[in-house]
């Protein structure tokens, strides 16, 4: 269970990550530990010891699993190489690909080249200064088939975006036909016996969610209900599977009137509408435990693409032609795109999440992303909304290239 646990956790990637990643997530894992084997043997009966073992247990396997793992993460620093990427993109691609490469949190790989022009002779002139190819949808067919081969005689690594095209190549099913071998293109769906392992994972992880929130629930009731006028509970219609209408349940964290005048949009990141208790709780996603509700209802599942309202939804498909493709699986309370992006991505982003999730889906991917979700409650990007002020823009790029004396070649 210990091993189990902290692998969901992904305790044991160092790659974008810092020390108090590593030390959050080793607290975290060993109360889920504890916790667990606190039910199991409470149940099971199978043996008895005094509670303060556990404390103690806590306290010694926290201290001593930290340290270890800071060790092992330093040692990982010092001793592995840095991973020099070249980016080949066109010019209004690049701020936010350079700008995400440039995170903190970002250790081994670090943008040195970026490549906007001549991308084949380009592509010779760094082949020895790099360690991966960075590949965008700008890059013609032509190109990009060079530039691949050249990498791969190189031996060097390749990095390609999530485009549709790109994302609809993963998991064929590999078919022969006498000498000629071939890959079946799966579509966008869920598997009927996944499905049915889904659903039963659904009900039982909403009923165990039921039993251990409702002390949250009932607190979160009372302080709705008393620093604001009107409902507890919000009701709203969104889209779910098929894109069918249903009303998701929520604790109110906005005004009554929020949207009396404005009509619907978006949350912003300091937005005026929400209630001084109403931007903890979306801090602390207890806005959303009514969603458990609509999960033992069928009209959602614990982990799928979060549902938007028909408003946006019919705007997002007349822009998107894809858009529709994540209405294959029912929507989530948490996701792919929740845990793995920024809530205030766009909905181009989310949907290449979306797509990766319906695409690569297993149950141990939805019990990856449950773990996941509780680490991602305290990390205060991941809760904000849209903010036009933190759009990426070719002067915070210009800015990034010079800080990090990266070559620019057209």
């Amino acid at each position: 269970m210990f091993l189990v646990v902290n692998f969901l956790l992904g305790v044991y990637v160092f790659y974008n990550r810092r020390v108090s990643d590593i030390i959050f997530t080793t607290v975290l894992g060993q109360i889920i530990t504890i916790a667990a084997l606190i039910m199991i043997t409470f149940i099971g009966r199978l043996f008895a010891f005094p509670r303060m073992v556990l404390v103690y247990s806590f306290i010694v396997s926290v201290i001593v699993l930290c340290i270890w793992r800071v060790m092992v993460f330093f040692v990982y620093l010092r001793f592995t190489s840095n991973q020099r990427v070249v980016v080949l993109a066109n010019e209004t691609e690049l701020p936010a690909i350079v700008q995400n490469f440039n995170s903190a949190k970002n250790n081994k790989h670090k943008v040195t080249h970026v490549i906007t022009a001549n991308f084949v002779q380009n592509a010779h002139k760094v082949i020895n200064d790099v360690d991966i190819f960075y590949l965008t949808k700008s890059l013609s067919d032509d190109d990009r088939r060079q530039i691949i081969d050249l990498a791969l005689k190189h031996e060097k690594q390749i990095m390609l975006t999530s485009t549709f095209d790109n994302l609809l190549m993963l998991n064929p099913n590999l078919m022969n036909f006498e000498d000629e071998s071939v890959m079946g293109i799966r579509g966008f769906r869920i598997t009927p016996e996944n499905a049915f392992f889904k659903r039963l994972f659904d009900i039982v992880v909403a009923l165990l969610m039921l039993v251990v929130a409702s002390p949250f629930m009932l607190v979160t009731a009372i302080l709705v209900k008393v620093t604001s006028p009107g409902p507890i509970i919000y009701k709203q219609v969104r889209i779910t599977m098929n894109q069918r209408e249903f009303h998701i349940l929520k604790f109110r964290t906005m005004t009554a009137d929020a949207e009396s005048k404005s009509g619907p949009m978006l949350a912003q990141a300091h937005d005026s509408r929400i209630t001084s208790v109403g931007k903890y709780l979306r801090k602390l996603r207890l806005d959303e435990l009514p969603q458990i509700f609509n999960v033992l209802r069928g009209d959602m599942s614990i982990v799928g693409p979060r549902p938007e309202r028909p408003f946006f939804v019919d705007q997002f498909n007349a822009e998107e032609p894809h858009y529709y493709l994540r209405h294959n699986v029912r929507a989530g309370i948490t996701g792919y795109a929740q845990v793995y992006g920024k809530y205030a991505s766009d909905y181009h982003s989310k949907l290449k999440f979306d797509l990766l999730y319906i695409k690569c889906y297993s149950i141990f991917l939805d019990a990856k992303i449950l773990l996941q979700t509780i680490k991602i409650l305290f990390d205060k990007v991941s809760s904000q909304g849209l903010d036009e002020d933190e759009e990426p823009s070719f002067d915070k790029l210009e800015k990034i290239v010079e800080e990090n004396d990266i070559i620019h070649l057209q």
